[in-house]
């Protein structure tokens, strides 16, 4: 049976909770870690955690010249990648009123040109070993338009949605697939310090389950996605938002 022992894996956004909680998963299923976020020392307690299974990059994820020399460095110290999880992000609740041209660029170059830049540095290894996942972060924001969430942040989520599925049709043949993920409400401080009390129970109230998704219920569908059993899966956006939508 196929693992992913050995498999190098790049997660963007790793210093964050939902991040963390991806590295996490991805190192029991025995890959090496390129963690990739703004600030190292946010990536310090996973190093602790994992020791050599893991690298801590710091990278502006923005700057596509930044991310074309941190990946040039994974694979020099590593190998090419055969995993990449776009996971970072920026959220804003700021509404088509409230949304300057500056803020509205700002949530784009993370939310949605990062995701470009690091998939076109990983697309070639993975086309020449036959074999990539590639996972995206997407949001329920994409398909409701934000119920709390801003203009700007649903409509980089709908652009994630549709660099998927590109991705998906383009590299199918050559044994890479490509996914995305759209979550509500997981338990972490950008939803949680970003959202009144009356927000929060207001929401909990619409939410089937009536709770906010787990990290490690997030990591746990990025390590399924990653999985070499899996591979039949392609262009897909997987719902995790407890029922407050179906579709």
């Amino acid at each position: 049976m196929q693992t992913l022992q050995d498999r190098v894996a790049i997660v963007t956004g790793a210093g964050g909770t939902m991040g963390a909680a991806v590295v996490d998963a991805l190192v029991a299923q025995g890959c090496r870690v390129a963690m990739v976020d703004l600030r190292r020392e946010s990536m310090q307690p996973a190093e602790q955690r994992h020791g050599a299974r893991v690298l801590a990059l710091a990278c502006d994820i923005r700057d596509p010249d930044a991310v074309d020399a941190t990946h040039g460095g994974i694979v020099e110290r590593w190998a090419p990648a055969a995993i990449l999880v776009n996971n970072a992000g920026v959220l804003t609740n700021a509404k088509i009123e409230a949304t300057t041209p500056q803020s509205w660029r700002d949530v784009m170059a993370v939310n949605a040109d990062a995701p470009m830049f690091w998939a076109r540095c990983v697309v070639p290894g993975m086309k020449a070993a036959r074999w990539g996942r590639i996972i995206n972060v997407g949001s329920l924001a994409a398909k409701t338009g934000g119920l709390t969430a801003g203009t700007a942040y649903a409509v980089s989520k709908g652009a994630i949605a549709a660099l998927t599925l590109s991705l998906a049709r383009e590299l199918a043949p050559h044994g890479v697939t490509a996914n995305a993920i759209a979550p509500a409400y997981v338990r972490t401080p950008m939803v949680t310090q970003a959202l009144t009390e009356a927000q929060r129970q207001a929401l909990l109230q619409q939410i089937p389950v009536g709770r906010f998704c787990e990290p490690e219920e997030f990591a746990h569908v990025v390590a399924f996605l990653a999985s070499p059993l899996s591979g039949f899966i392609t262009g897909e956006i997987i719902d995790l938002n407890g029922g407050l939508h179906m579709d």
